[in-house]
């Protein structure tokens, strides 16, 4: 009984970390929509690596909830790391943009709170994951 009191808990608590992808995702949509006929103020490479991890990261997460995997838990916790990194490259990038060329600062701001959401989208992913485990294990993820 014991361990369905933990998947009731823990799926609970995953409901709200994917509610906020969701309203995270509809965020990064509704800045791309607005940038649609703008010229870039430079070539965005990390951005879409960004969402390529981000998206990794919520899928094994799912997944480790599904297949009961504490192995795909232990990857999306690593994946953090590299949202992370690439958040601060991407931060990097567009302060030197500011410093400059002030010209652009709004399309730099765009770009900050893109890279920022799926900063946040990784941190949501990890917070299931390790939800996930506590399910699985009946502890918590230890770092």
């Amino acid at each position: 009984m014991a361990g369905d009191l933990r998947l009731i808990s823990a799926a609970l608590k995953m409901i709200t970390d994917m509610e906020r992808i969701g309203d995270q995702a509809a965020d990064i949509c509704e800045i791309i929509i607005r940038l649609a006929d703008t010229t870039y103020i430079k070539d965005i490479v990390h951005i879409p690596q960004m969402a390529d991890v981000a998206i990794k990261m919520v899928k094994h997460s799912i997944d480790s909830f599904v297949k009961r995997d504490t192995e795909l838990v232990k990857e999306v916790i690593r994946l953090d790391d590299e949202v992370d990194e690439l958040f601060n490259i991407v931060k990097n990038e567009l302060i030197d943009i500011v410093r400059k060329d002030l010209d652009h600062k709004e399309q730099v701001i765009d770009f900050l709170m893109i890279a920022k959401y799926f900063e946040r989208i990784g941190d949501h992913a990890q917070n299931i994951a390790e939800w996930v485990y506590y399910a699985i294990v009946g502890e918590h993820y230890v770092y």
